[in-house]
């Protein structure tokens, strides 16, 4: 049935996420395949534009496919992919798919179960795309847990609860909606926030520093695993935006049992090929709590950070596990870090960098980030790039969540110490000027 038709691959997920990382389709262009993007139609003017590209990353997009729907809300996208695969495989041979972020994880998995190619598999995408339900697999490995389903917020026994509390939506993606609670009244003034469809969950607040580990698993064996340190705005705000990530984690008491945790995740989801991006918390006396799970790329600038600590991209890794031939990574032989700048609230006018050799770029309108070149495992710390994540002109208020961020830089030095001391240097050296009048 498919002779004579021409191989593709299908990129699932968020416009951006494939435009920050990039290699994947430089990585399946070389191997000759069609690159098929699947994604939501609120990215449509963007994805056309990277179709009409002639040169560049996004001129290797040969054909594009929009859907509808929500990520708030489960399944809302599921029957336009299936109807937009099934259009596809009357032209195409499709031989691999890839969850390029948190939203169409589950359509994917679905997708590579009915074609038979390589995937977190069935009960791994499903899970990790739905927050309560992994405390319902997971339970013991997270908080304790009120599970809120749409018809059930008045009927919630607030004043019941040991406070404070996290509230959270099960189906968001980058921090949205996930909120400290202090007591009964708040948790009841914050529960018409959220859609009517939405589940929500009450979970105990979990204290103690908080990182992810980033496996490849092939062939239900994990082929590499590594800890990233992340840093948040909790201590300062009623949010958990995520404001910095190490590659990899310092060496320190702990780590062992995070991985062992991370371990546990995969054996018991039945995960089979893919990434996997856990997040958890180191308490003070050991005990490791997993907050989510996610069966796709880690975001933010993790992959490149990864780039700079090996010197190799991992995107090729993840496309031959997508394709089914053997994969491997190298271990970190530098610290790399993302580190995303404050800002005051206001209209954004500009980012000024005092930096030889580095200016800052403006990816704001969806333009695919730099390309970065590691550096020797013993070369001196370095500046590989300042991103400015908004368009000029753009309001900036609190950072409630990672949409929030309007700046970022990535650094990677030969030791932890010297990452630190660059860091500071750096911070000095930027200025985000905002019209704080115009917000």
């Amino acid at each position: 049935m498919s002779a004579g038709k021409p191989p593709a691959f299908v990129l699932l997920g968020g416009l951006r996420v494939i435009v920050r990382n990039w290699r994947y389709l430089t990585e399946l262009d070389r191997r000759g395949l069609k690159i098929l993007v699947l994604t939501s139609s609120g990215w449509r003017a963007e994805t056309l534009a990277c179709l009409a590209a002639t040169e560049g990353a996004g001129a290797l997009i040969h054909d594009a496919g929009f859907v509808e729907g929500k990520v708030e809300l489960d399944g809302s996208f599921t029957a336009g992919v299936i109807a937009q695969v099934h259009r596809w495989q009357d032209r195409y041979r499709i031989e691999g798919v890839f969850a390029a972020g948190e939203m169409l994880v589950e359509q994917t998995g679905l997708v590579a179960d009915a074609l038979g190619l390589p995937a977190p598999g069935l009960r791994a995408a499903r899970v990790c795309r739905n927050k309560y339900l992994q405390r319902f697999y997971l339970r013991d490995l997270g908080p304790a847990v009120t599970v809120v389903p749409p018809g059930e917020r008045a009927s919630l026994e607030a004043a019941a609860l040991k406070y404070p509390v996290v509230l959270k939506p099960s189906g968001r993606r980058s921090s949205s909606g996930v909120r400290q609670i202090a007591d009964a009244e708040e948790l009841h003034r914050h529960l018409g926030d959220y859609l009517d469809g939405e589940t929500l969950l009450v979970e105990t607040r979990v204290t103690g520093p908080e990182y992810s580990v980033e496996a490849l698993v092939q062939h239900g064996r994990i082929v590499f695993e590594s800890l990233t340190l992340k840093h948040t705005n909790e201590a300062s705000a009623e949010s958990f935006v995520e404001l910095g990530h190490s590659v990899p984690a310092p060496e320190a008491h702990g780590n062992a049992a995070l991985l062992a945790a991370n371990r546990e995740v995969v054996a018991r989801l039945g995960f089979t090929d893919g990434v996997v991006h856990s997040e958890l918390r180191l308490g003070d006396d050991g005990a490791v709590t997993l907050m989510e799970v996610a069966a796709r790329t880690p975001g933010d600038g993790i992959l490149p950070l990864y780039q700079l600590a090996t010197g190799s991209p991992m995107e090729p890794a993840i496309v031959r596990i997508a394709l089914g031939e053997p994969a491997d990574y190298p271990a970190p032989r530098r610290f790399a870090r993302q580190v995303y700048v404050e800002h005051e609230p206001g209209m954004l006018r500009s980012v000024r960098l005092d930096w030889d050799g580095v200016e800052p770029v403006w990816v704001g309108k969806g333009e695919f980030w730099p390309e970065l070149t590691p550096g020797e495992p013993d070369d001196p710390p370095a500046l590989r790039a300042v991103l400015v994540l908004k368009e000029e002109g753009s309001p900036l208020g609190p950072l409630r969540e990672s949409d929030d961020r309007a700046v970022t830089f990535l650094i990677d030095a030969p030791t932890v110490a010297e990452l630190d001391e660059l860091e500071a240097r750096v911070r000095e050296r930027i200025e985000i000027v905002v019209d704080r009048g115009a917000h």
